[in-house]
């Protein structure tokens, strides 16, 4: 079964492109294109994507809000993509839920793995910029050494499964750290998600910064 993407970006040459590359794959068909955060979503609802690349600085809805109003309807996953490592608005981004972030630099192959990853339910950062941004969200936070209470409601595994989700490691990454399953890995992924009310695993990795959970770089 192919995943379903659906391109949302003001810029026609953009959109062009990436669906150029996602077509490409195999196991990747682009069901749609939006200019704006408001077509994002009214497409998004209607064709149900698997993923949605979402442009940030869009006119109109933005796509923070369009990521907002996806993720807390559970219509699909969202990948923000943006020209900036540092965007202050990619930290609004991943507060409403999105799944991650890559960099519109980003090569063919690399975006296509991203897609694949989040449509499996993984988290993607982008490579070298994700201590830099937690570390950033963190400080911006204030005192990342004052533990949340939501954080007792955690076992010690789960624990240590946020603090993996805080450095950016995959599933897979996560695994061979804790001598676990992948399977086991996503199973507790997702109770940490649910007991501390997060919309997505980089939404988790923020909050072990601001823990203290993590070192920082």
């Amino acid at each position: 079964m192919s995943i379903k993407v659906l391109v949302a970006d003001d810029h026609a040459a953009i959109r062009a492109g990436l669906v150029l590359i996602l077509n490409g794959a195999d196991d990747i068909e682009v069901v749609g294109e939006a200019a704006d955060g408001e077509t994002a979503v009214r497409m998004a609802r209607a064709l149900k994507p698997t993923v949605t690349l979402m442009d940030i600085r869009m006119p109109g809805m933005d796509g923070i809000e369009a990521t907002r109003e996806l993720v807390q309807d559970k219509v699909c996953e969202v990948l923000v993509l943006t020209t900036f490592d540092l965007d202050e608005y990619v930290y609004a981004a991943l507060r409403a839920g999105a799944a991650g972030f890559l960099l519109k630099s980003v090569e063919a192959p690399r975006l296509i793995e991203a897609v694949r990853l989040v449509a499996a339910g993984d988290g993607v950062l982008a490579p070298g910029v994700t201590r830099r941004l937690l570390s950033a969200f963190a400080a911006q936070a204030g005192t990342p050494e004052r533990r949340p209470p939501d954080l007792d409601a955690l076992t010690d595994r789960e624990l240590d499964v946020l603090a993996c989700l805080g450095e950016g490691l995959s599933n897979q990454e996560i695994a061979r750290r804790l001598f676990i399953s992948e399977a086991t890995v996503k199973t507790h992924v997702s109770r940490v998600l649910a007991k501390l009310d997060l919309r997505s695993r980089v939404q988790a990795a923020i909050l072990a910064q601001e823990a203290g959970l993590t070192k920082q770089a």
